[in-house]
C-alpha cells in the first residue's frame, strides 16, 4: 500500500486532529477553573473586608451620634474672656 491515501487515513488523521482539539480545550477548562476559583477566594475576601469597614463605620456613626447628643444636651456655657483672648491669633 506505499504511498496510496486511504480513506482510513484521513479518517485516522481527522482523529487525530479532534483528540488534539479536546486535549487543548480540556486544558483550557482546566485553566479556567483554577482562575474562576482564583477568583472566588478574592470575592469572599473582599466581602469581609466590605462587612469589616461597614461595621467600623457603623461603630464611628455611633460614636459620633453619642457626641452630638452630649452636645445638643450640654448647657451651653460661654468661653471666659481670657481663654476667648487665647484663642485669637495674634498680629504684629
Amino acid at each position: 500500500m506505499g504511498g496510496l491515501f486511504t480513506p482510513f487515513m484521513a479518517d485516522f488523521k481527522q482523529l487525530d486532529q479532534i483528540t488534539e482539539r479536546v486535549e487543548r480545550l480540556l486544558l483550557r477548562h482546566q485553566e479556567l477553573q483554577h482562575t474562576n476559583e482564583q477568583l472566588r477566594q478574592q470575592v469572599l475576601s473582599l466581602q469581609a473586608e466590605r462587612d469589616s469597614l461597614q461595621s467600623r463605620l457603623n461603630a464611628a456613626r455611633a460614636r459620633i451620634d453619642v457626641l452630638l447628643d452630649r452636645l445638643s444636651s450640654a448647657p451651653q456655657q460661654s468661653m471666659p474672656a481670657s481663654q476667648a483672648d487665647d484663642t485669637r491669633e495674634e498680629h504684629p
